[in-house]
């Protein structure tokens, strides 16, 4: 074996002198010989993603310095090796993995530029379980799909796209199937994190020279879960690598699972190829809870916390008036706990409503989208029904985009809700009179104070 290794270390030294060290240190450094025979060579790659990405742009090189140093015509063959970092016993000289360097430009405090993947990721939070999670109409879907997702190797759909306002469940449910599948499959390699975190990692990756590392480390997980996707709208670089990362993970049949508070036709600001792939598995929406979703939830809560003395018609009362999202109705029920606890006094009806006297009075003001239509309509002097008719006249047409505008701005339905309630209107006349409104406030004072009017009436 010896001869074969002097040939693959002058072969090392010729591939560096040719690629570079930028290009040698990211993908041909951490190659090792695996075994050498008259006719054939094997090489190992430690990973998937590497060993395809040597195979596309460094093999046919690697081959003709084995046919050089040999005089032969020799087959040089790939093969994934998560130990290629220690080859077998008869290869003489380990060939290790990339090991930690200084960034360039300065001292990298310790760190570690080839970080394991778990660092890229964020923490899981044991709370946001599926035993913890509460199903009803508004999420059983999303639910169902998530716990599939999560108790099958084999992928189904991909990606698995869950959508919905803010605090409706969506990171609970991501947290819920990372944790699921670490459980059921500890070997998988899981990688959660935000969209946020996503662009940070890879704007980092950019400063320091190293984005063949970032490739390498987000390409080669099992399952890549990504939080709030829509916080990349109108970064275009971040959603050109975002792109190639999540046709990498999906071409080598791998979940992903991604989560946005809208469905992706309806992701503003992000490229229209990236929206066509995430429609590609199963879309999955998680609509506002009802009443008694929001009173199982706060019964599980309870539950959680050992609070059973809890009078029911507290409860009752916090499912009735809290109904903008399960985040506030459990900051609402913690609030009047903690109360209780402080201070001394039992939690009563008189109570709950004292202590959260301005948070009910926020949850009273939200409006309804047939709310605004009435008083749009009687603002601009039009006919309710003109509204919601197909009548194109200008008299007509903007005070319904005003109308579709603030119903955007001051609800939290989904543009192809607001169509339906326009008269059946597809979500792109939503999008366009959105966008319309936003454009004639920056130049026409009358119609931007006449937004500011209602919106003031709306509120009030």
């Amino acid at each position: 074996m010896a001869p074969w290794q002097d040939a693959w270390q002058r072969i090392r030294a010729r591939l560096r002198g040719e690629f570079g060290d930028a290009a040698f240190d990211s993908w041909l450094k951490p190659l090792s010989l695996l075994r050498a025979e008259s006719n054939k060579v094997l090489i190992a790659v430690p990973t998937r993603f590497m060993c395809d990405w040597v195979k596309t742009h460094y093999l046919g090189r690697i081959a003709d310095y084995w046919r050089q140093e040999t005089g032969a015509a020799i087959d040089v063959e790939l093969v994934v090796n998560v130990q290629a970092s220690q080859p077998a016993p008869a290869v003489a000289t380990p060939v290790p993995v990339k090991s930690a360097r200084p960034r360039q430009g300065g001292d990298n405090n310790g760190e570690e530029i080839d970080a394991p993947v778990e660092s890229y990721g964020a923490p899981l939070d044991p709370r946001f379980t599926f035993d913890s999670f509460v199903v009803g109409k508004s999420n059983e879907l999303a639910h169902a799909a998530a716990r599939r997702v999560a108790c099958n190797a084999k992928v189904q759909f991909n990606p698995l796209f869950l959508y919905g306002g803010v605090g409706l469940g969506k990171t609970h449910l991501m947290h819920a199937i990372a944790a699921e599948i670490k459980a059921r499959t500890p070997e998988r390699r899981v990688l959660y994190l935000s969209a946020e975190k996503f662009m940070y990692q890879f704007i980092r990756a950019i400063r320091f020279q190293d984005t063949m590392a970032f490739k390498e480390q987000f390409r080669s997980v099992d399952v890549l879960m990504i939080d709030d996707v829509q916080f990349i709208a109108h970064k275009d670089a971040t959603q050109e690598e975002f792109f190639h990362t999540f046709n990498a993970v999906v071409d080598h049949n791998r979940q992903v699972i991604i989560s946005a508070d809208r469905s992706p036709s309806d992701l503003e600001g992000i490229e229209d190829r990236i929206k066509s792939r995430l429609g590609w598995g199963l879309v999955a929406d998680i609509h506002p809870t009802d009443y008694e979703l929001r009173l199982g939830i706060l019964q599980s809560k309870l539950e959680m916390i050992g609070r059973i003395d809890m009078p029911n018609e507290v409860t009752e009362f916090l499912a009735r008036k809290i109904v903008s999202n399960v985040r506030e109705l459990e900051g609402a029920l913690n609030r009047v706990t903690a109360y209780s606890d402080l201070v001394g006094r039992p939690v009563t009806l008189e109570m709950a409503q004292e202590v959260l006297q301005d948070l009910i009075r926020s949850n009273d003001r939200r409006v309804s989208i047939s709310e605004i239509q009435r008083h749009v309509a009687e603002y601009f002097n039009v006919r309710l029904s003109d509204l919601l008719s197909a009548r194109r006249a200008r008299a007509v047409a903007r005070p319904r985009q005003v109308a579709m505008y603030l119903s955007k701005q001051l609800t939290s339905r989904s543009l192809p809700e607001i169509g339906r309630k326009f008269g059946g209107r597809d979500h792109t006349t939503v999008m366009h009179a959105v966008r319309r409104i936003e454009e004639l406030r920056e130049t026409d004072s009358g119609l931007d104070q006449d937004i500011e009017n209602l919106r003031r009436t709306l509120e009030n």
